[in-house]
């Protein structure tokens, strides 16, 4: 058997092979609602083999969204068309996971296809963004408003009471966002926090916010049911966060009931130059992974059956966790099973197109 077609076991959960639809902002949402475009894009990938498919980067909060068409699970009426959604998906022996996630100081934009802009408050679709300190993404960008005490608060309650509506729509892995800029990793960077209370300065105040958040949300979550971080490994910066404080994270996120770690980069830091080539941060994953002890996800340019059996063959990870190429292709678990010589279950509706 393809390593990439072992199963692998978390918690209660048994995922059918190492293969992970990534969570991808489809910005097709009116305030907050999921709706058939979702049901569509989520529901084929579980048809085309994935063990694993995480919802995009849903708002906790209306503030958290970067845009006015992301995705939300900040009330209790977006649950409806959710559970339709996961039924689906576990009905075609997949795993429905979400990514829960606050945009901070990088919310309140334009959808891409419309420019991506930021929207100030006041005008359509714009509202005040929030961080943990008033440092704007860049100099063209107004800043945000820095949180305090009351506003960090809300930010751990509402990631929590988001957790509760993910048990409600059936969702068996919840992510936490970490990375690309998002509000968790403004407070985890010196670049973009420069608090001076229990959430600013040294390595254990910038990690605060996302302990507590991890804590709230363990409270509530099932204990059988998994928990990831996506986080960015290294911002690409000197000065910056670095991977050597990803693994230090890590260690203590592992002793907080989290069972993973999903190795992306940047995204917090508008000036980094980033080495992006084939596989250029698995190397993020396979350094968490043997330093740390917690069980990583390697992504990042990664879009070859080869390529991602190599990866979960060398240890290098234990996840392979694809966007841009499950885009192209939401049958890629299915042509990789066949590419590396391996049977798998097709939908009974497909079997007459199986390759012999």
């Amino acid at each position: 058997m393809p390593h990439l077609f072992s199963p692998i076991k978390i918690r209660s959960i048994e995922f059918k092979n190492r293969l992970v639809v990534s969570p991808m902002c489809e910005y097709s949402s009116e305030d907050g609602f999921a709706n058939d475009w979702h049901l569509v894009h989520l529901g084929s990938r579980a048809i085309g083999g994935a063990a694993l498919v995480i919802a995009e980067a849903s708002a906790v909060s209306p503030e958290g969204r970067i845009t006015a068409g992301d995705m939300g699970i900040y009330k209790d009426e977006h649950i409806g068309k959710l559970k339709q959604i996961t039924d689906f998906i576990h009905q075609n022996w997949s795993v429905a996971g979400i990514q829960l996630a606050h945009a901070g100081r990088k919310a309140s934009h334009e959808i891409p296809w419309k420019g991506g802009a930021q929207i100030l408050p006041g005008q359509p679709n714009g509202w005040q963004t929030l961080a943990p300190s008033a440092i704007p993404f860049s100099s063209s960008l107004q800043p945000p408003l820095a949180l305090d005490k009351a506003g960090i608060e809300k930010v751990i309650a509402d990631f929590k009471a988001a957790t509760l509506r993910a048990i409600a729509a059936g969702f068996k892995v919840i992510e936490l966002h970490g990375a690309h800029g998002y509000l968790i990793n403004e407070f985890l960077s010196p670049i973009s926090n420069h608090r001076t209370d229990e959430y600013g300065g040294p390595f254990e105040n910038r990690i605060r916010l996302l302990l507590e958040i991890t804590e709230a949300v363990r409270e509530v979550w099932p204990e059988e049911n998994p928990l990831f971080v996506r986080i960015s490994a290294t911002e690409w910066t000197e000065g910056g966060w670095s991977a050597d404080d990803s693994v230090a994270l890590a260690k203590i996120l592992k002793d907080k009931g989290v069972d993973l770690v999903d190795c992306s980069s940047g995204g917090n830091v508008s000036h980094a130059k980033i080495p992006i080539k084939p596989g250029y941060q698995v190397e993020f994953a396979e350094k968490l992974k043997k330093e740390s002890g917690i069980l990583t996800a390697a992504v990042g340019l990664i879009t070859e059956s080869a390529q991602a059996d190599t990866i979960i063959q060398q240890g290098q990870a234990d996840l392979v966790v694809m966007a841009r190429e499950l885009l192209r292709d939401p049958y890629f678990p299915l042509r990789a099973a066949h590419e590396l010589g391996h049977e798998v279950k097709w939908p009974v509706q497909y079997e007459r197109a199986k390759w012999q």
